[in-house]
């Protein structure tokens, strides 16, 4: 296992401006935008090419957050990576802010594509590691979808196209937490055994502990190695992880916390330390 402290650090630290910024909107999505931390912190701050300076680098990697819902991840990694300043967290869902409740690929640095319906990400992410393929590109494409987004139809369309087309250029994360908004996945619509899913579908497929660095980087190191077929890495993880009174709860899913809960929520978290 490698040393993670300043990865885990950085985690604290998003974990911490997502709770602030849903807490000065006063709605927003913590529950799946806290259990996605350690992917996104992973991504882009170790495994990407990415150039906060040069954010349409042409040959950059790619991320498209297809449960756009849990935008405040993303937008607490691209401050912290320096996409934007962090000033901006604070007028999260404001009339002509910057970051809006979805992501807006024309309205904010280092977003790669506008998403919000669900199950459209991954269609647009096959699109551009298609488009890699066609033009010889050697760039990544990674994305992260919900486990309640795997109810939508047009998940296993964008799976089909991926196997089809052997896009080995693209890595998807599940973010399995087990929690969709009307309860738990299993009784709302059970999608398992969605590992089995998408291996008869065609994909190379790992099983994780989705807030584990050294899981997500073996992982993705596995996925790099892969030939001839997409990878999907079905990540177990904890809604509203971090959080006591968040983890494991539906109802967090789109409740943005008080200052009451809020100040709690960081006090638990450790506060923020940079470095």
């Amino acid at each position: 296992m490698g040393n993670y402290s300043s990865l885990e650090n950085t985690a604290k630290n998003i974990r911490i401006s997502i709770i602030d910024m849903l807490k000065e909107a006063k709605s927003g999505h913590p529950g799946g935008s806290l259990s996605a931390v350690e992917i996104l912190t992973a991504l882009y701050f170790k495994e990407m090419k990415v150039d906060p300076q040069n954010p349409n680098w042409a040959d950059r990697d790619r991320f498209v957050l297809s449960k756009g819902h849990a935008a405040p991840v993303l937008y607490a990694v691209l401050a912290e990576k320096g996409f934007f300043p962090k000033e901006e967290l604070n007028k999260l869902r404001k009339i002509d802010a910057m970051l809006q409740g979805h992501p807006d690929m024309k309205g904010t640095p280092g977003v790669d594509m506008t998403t919000g319906s669900l199950g459209q990400g991954l269609a647009a992410a096959n699109g551009m590691a298609l488009a890699g393929k066609l033009d010889g590109k050697d760039y990544r494409v990674y994305a992260l979808i919900g486990d309640g987004e795997c109810q939508e139809g047009i998940i296993w369309e964008a799976a089909m196209l991926a196997a089809h087309y052997k896009l080995d250029n693209i890595t998807v994360f599940l973010d399995h937490n087990g929690l969709q908004i009307d309860g738990a996945n299993e009784e709302v619509m059970d999608i398992e055994p969605i590992d089995e899913k998408f291996k008869s579908f065609g994909w190379h497929v790992i099983k994780i502990d989705g807030h584990s660095f050294d899981q997500i980087f073996k992982s993705l190191e596995e996925a790099k190695n892969t030939k001839g077929k997409p990878t999907i890495v079905i990540a177990k993880t904890v809604k509203g992880k971090g959080v006591s009174f968040m983890e494991d709860v539906a109802g967090w899913h789109g409740k943005a916390p008080n200052e009451e809960e809020a100040l709690k929520a960081i006090e638990e978290l450790g506060g923020r330390k940079d470095g």
